[in-house]
């Protein structure tokens, strides 16, 4: 079996940049067989439901229809990315997956059953670590240079609620998540990530 690793945080958070630099190591310089891939949107299917789900501007979507799209997005991208690498004995680097949609949809709130959704669509498939990068929402959102997309647009409140949950769930689950200050350079960021893989690849091939 390989490893899962999956990286989060709000907007702006460096997640792309992070998981390159890893991707580039890994592979490159130390010559292992890695799949770099990423939520919603590494599928053909997936393709049609990011466009629905983030490029749609005029389409008012329900927070329960939301988290249903992004599900579906994800149990497909298992089945047909994300196991089958496992299965191999890949690394796995996800920017992003279920705690995305745990934070996200946790902070629109009212959405009952969340957790046993969430649960179904990844078929209990759990990352064996998670990094989480933390940043001020307001300095995150300022950092994008790019048009917005419909989520990106939300209010800071919202924004701000997401990154309480993402820290909700690293309190949760301390064994798992790793919590990155990304105010620090990609280069501390990288360094600091890199030396929390190498300790869980060595973990793993000592079990």
């Amino acid at each position: 079996m390989g490893l899962f690793i999956t990286i989060e945080g709000g907007e702006g958070s460096g997640k792309s940049t992070l998981i390159s630099k890893l991707y580039n190591h890994l592979a490159l310089v130390e010559k292992r067989e890695v799949v770099k891939t990423f939520e919603p949107g590494a599928t053909p299917l997936g393709k049609s439901i990011r466009e629905l789900l983030l490029n749609q501007e005029e389409a008012v979507i329900t927070p329960k229809a939301e988290l249903l799209l992004f599900l579906a997005d994800r149990a497909h991208h298992i089945e047909t990315v994300i196991r089958p690498a496992l299965k191999e004995g890949k690394i796995v680097l996800c920017d992003r997956f279920t705690d995305s949609s745990r934070a996200y949809q946790g902070a629109r709130g009212g959405i009952a059953g969340l957790e046993d959704l969430c649960s179904l669509a990844s078929n209990h498939l759990t990352p064996d670590l998670t990094f989480f990068l933390d940043v001020d929402p307001v300095i995150g959102l300022s950092r994008l240079a790019r048009k917005k997309d419909r989520l990106e647009k939300e209010k800071i409140d919202f924004h701000q609620k997401v990154r309480q949950e993402y820290l909700r769930l690293a309190e949760k689950e301390p064994d798992r998540f790793v919590i990155l200050n990304a105010m620090h350079s990609p280069e501390e960021l990288f360094e600091a990530a890199l030396g929390k893989v190498k300790h869980e690849l060595f973990r793993a091939s000592a079990l």
